[in-house]
């Protein structure tokens, strides 16, 4: 009961500072934050804080996790492609919208505490894989949906390979010194894409660690 007193609140910080859908609004109160959340923060778990994780990651602020969660507009879309699991909170709430979504970490231990955490909470539409994420997966595109949740100079035409016509992608990328977070279109072979705000995520790195 105290959880959700702790979750209700939260979504009404973030829905203070940015409205949220009704889809998303109900993610966001089924999924409990604190299980994301590194041992010793959980007293801040229900704030819009960004929390460190191991190896030098970030689970990111809840207020984060909506914008990216609905500027991806989900209404109607089947499967999303994750690039970049880390705690595995980001992939817990999509997982409430659509039906399957696919999330690739390039850090053992990470994905390794996050398989756990959606096993606890049996979330079983959650599909992972340990894999460098530029190279996307291949084996399940297209994907209706991408979200890049590191920031890039560029993303590889490999992921909008990957993606469906009529699909979107989300990243945060690098410009003019700053990150932008983009939306990124796809009608037929034509890639389009709009400037949305700026953010600040962990930068993209190659390879995998174990």
């Amino acid at each position: 009961m105290v959880k959700q007193l702790h979750l209700k609140n939260m979504v009404e910080q973030i829905d203070a500072r940015f409205p949220l859908g009704d889809p998303v609004r109900k993610a966001f109160l089924s999924v409990d934050r604190e299980a994301f959340v590194p041992h010793g923060f959980q007293h801040l778990a229900y704030t819009l804080d960004a929390l460190p994780l191991q190896e030098e990651q970030w689970i990111s602020s809840p207020l984060t996790v909506a914008k990216m969660t609905q500027h991806l507009e989900l209404d109607g879309v089947d499967k999303v492609l994750e690039i970049g699991c880390g705690s595995g909170y980001q992939a817990a709430i999509l997982s409430q919208i659509v039906r399957r979504v696919f999330t690739i970490e390039r850090i053992g231990p990470l994905l390794r505490e996050a398989r756990e955490r959606f096993r606890s909470l049996g979330i079983q539409n959650v599909f992972t894989r340990h894999d460098d994420g530029q190279r996307g997966w291949k084996e399940y595109a297209p994907y209706e949906r991408i979200l890049f949740s590191a920031t890039a100079d560029s993303i590889p035409q490999v992921l909008f390979d990957q993606l469906a016509d009529g699909g979107i992608l989300l990243a945060p990328v690098n410009e003019g010194g700053l990150q932008i977070l983009t939306r990124y279109y796809k009608r037929g072979n034509s890639i389009t894409s709009e400037a949305i705000e700026p953010c600040l995520f962990v930068p993209v790195l190659d390879g995998t660690q174990h």
